[in-house]
């Protein structure tokens, strides 16, 4: 099995070594090609945080649940730091994230970027 190996450097968040460390991260050709998702159900318990990443195709009725990741809160919390820190460099260099317009109730499920079912 052929793996890509990736290096990046992660802040080590523990008090008594704030030191980074290098990370070396490996991964498969199936796993780098990645697993596009246009849905995401976010559950939880007092121990986990579940995310489900699911492909719907306009159309259907059913979403196909292509991953899923479970997480404990501590983890998943930084995990929403992390996104958050990247979507606004994302919007420093490519502009604003704008929803589409006009906003969609609860019930609708966009199936593209423009809003269109």
């Amino acid at each position: 099995m052929q793996t890509t190996k990736t290096s990046l450097t992660m802040a080590n968040n523990r008090i008594d070594n704030p030191q980074p460390k290098d990370l070396k991260i490996d991964m498969t050709p199936d796993v780098a090609q990645g697993t596009y998702s246009n849905l995401a159900i976010i559950s939880h318990s007092p121990s986990e945080i579940v995310l489900d990443f699911a492909q719907m195709l306009p159309g259907t009725p059913n979403a196909n649940v292509r991953s899923r990741i479970i997480m404990n809160p501590i983890h998943a919390k930084r995990l929403l730091a992390a996104l958050n820190d990247n979507i606004q460099k994302y919007e420093q260099n490519f502009g604003a994230i704008v929803e589409p317009q006009p906003p969609m109730d609860a019930k609708t499920v966009p199936y593209d970027i423009l809003g269109k079912a």
